[in-house]
């Protein structure tokens, strides 16, 4: 038996609303008739507790710490999946057999070069610009160089587009580095791995052979994993409102960059950065996290604003952590050891265990990237890259649902009322 709500405004006969129920997850009010029969708006600043469609791919429990990525949960996937793998599943919904596996690595693979023009576009850039600026506009640029993949409303031309975007992000990522740094661009390599070709594009000189360290590249893809998705987030959310106005692809996946680049939502683990630099010494850890208590000092990378236990994702990033500082020779760096201290400091102290503000993935994160050479300039870059295939499944899913609408929130007006115009003189 379907469950309702029934609601009473006063004055008027009391109606009914459905409620939607999810397979997992809490239930939903489905409030699409609630302005014609009361003539108001729902308000709900930021849209914390609204459903604003429906989905079938990512599920996240914030008070039990639970990640699925089409039921899967992420802890398995980062453990016996890599990157590619996670991106069909989520794309097509279902794990690949080892042939189709293999051929869509082989599609990807032979996507992965650019446009020869594009390569100039970046010369309009000044060579101190953020990554993430030129991330923005040279994927928005995509859309001018293929136009024959544009037609949202055909099957064939949604799957080249996505083929294409999950191929030359990485290729764009790469380009944005060098160029900041004054490095010819590389070629993209079709032997190597998705993400060892992305090491090579951004680390090899044309001076010597460049070979990836097979533990750097599988810590560096599982952080792909880890930010593949996350629900209906700003930036996904992004892509879905700008898609759903009939923009191309394109247009849409450079709209969730830009909405990545604002620092309360991609420049997380580029903050934990900034905050070891800022404490500066081991010595001053216990200083620092007193001030955190008395809130004189914001604790970066601990807590998180989904989930109210620990962040399904933290415990194998943290243990990614551990193996690429001890492959790089790096247990005694300062700067980590300070994470460190930090870090078991957080996972002890009474006062951050009874408010939950355990490490997060972005902590952790934000060191690998580090010690993998990555500067932090680059570290939004590389969330965007790993975030792609989920703006494209969510933009798929949203455009082969013949029931899509345009967007269109409301709003509360607290304005002035109508007035009448004064001409200039009379003022």
């Amino acid at each position: 038996m379907s469950k309702t709500i029934k609601l009473q405004v006063e004055g008027q006969e009391a109606f009914e609303l459905p409620v939607l129920e999810g397979t997992l997850g809490n239930d939903v009010v489905d409030i699409r008739t609630f302005t014609k029969e009361t003539g108001m708006f729902t308000f709900d600043p930021g849209f914390v507790s609204t459903g604003s469609c429906e989905s079938k791919i990512t599920f996240i429990d914030g008070e039990k710490g639970q990640l699925y990525y089409r039921g899967y949960p992420i802890e398995q996937l980062a453990e016996n999946s890599d990157y590619l793998e996670t991106c069909y599943l989520l794309i097509f919904g279902e794990l690949p057999t080892a042939e189709q596996k293999a051929q869509f690595e082989h599609t990807v693979s032979r996507h992965t070069m650019v446009h020869e023009q594009l390569t100039w576009f970046f010369r309009g850039f000044r060579r101190d610009a953020h990554p993430m600026a030129m991330m923005v506009g040279v994927v928005g640029a995509l859309a001018a160089f293929y136009q024959d993949s544009l037609d949202i409303n055909n099957a064939d031309h949604r799957r080249i587009a996505e083929f294409r975007l999950i191929s030359k992000i990485p290729t764009i990522a790469a380009m944005c580095y060098r160029y900041s740094n004054g490095l010819p661009f590389n070629y993209p390599r079709n032997d190597l791995s998705y993400t060892a070709n992305f090491m090579h594009m951004m680390f090899a000189t044309p001076c010597e052979e460049y070979q990836p360290n097979p533990v750097l590249v599988r810590a560096l893809d599982r952080i792909f994993i880890l930010h593949a998705d996350h629900e209906q987030n700003a930036s996904t959310s992004t892509v879905r409102l700008a898609g759903s106005s009939g923009a191309n692809p394109f247009a849409c996946i450079a709209a969730g960059i830009a909405s990545l680049w604002g620092p309360a939502h991609g420049g997380a683990n580029e903050a934990v950065l900034k905050m070891l630099d800022e404490i500066g010494d081991v010595s001053r850890v216990p200083e620092f996290m007193e001030g955190v208590k008395e809130r004189k000092y914001r604790l970066m990378g601990f807590g998180h604003r989904v989930y109210r236990n620990m962040d399904p994702r933290a415990n194998i990033m943290r243990e990614t952590c551990y193996e690429v500082l001890k492959e790089l020779g790096l247990e005694n760096d300062p700067k980590f050891k300070l994470a460190m201290e930090l870090e078991q400091i957080a996972l002890n102290d009474p006062y951050f265990v009874e408010r939950k503000l355990y490490p997060n993935v972005d902590f952790y994160s934000g060191i690998v990237l580090s010690a993998l050479g990555i500067p932090v300039s680059m570290f939004t870059v590389i969330f965007a890259l790993a975030r792609t295939v989920g703006w494209i499944s969510h933009w798929h899913e949203m455009i082969a649902d013949p029931g899509h609408k345009i967007s269109r929130p409301r709003q509360l007006y607290t304005g002035a009322v109508r007035r009448d115009y004064v001409p200039v003189d009379k003022r």
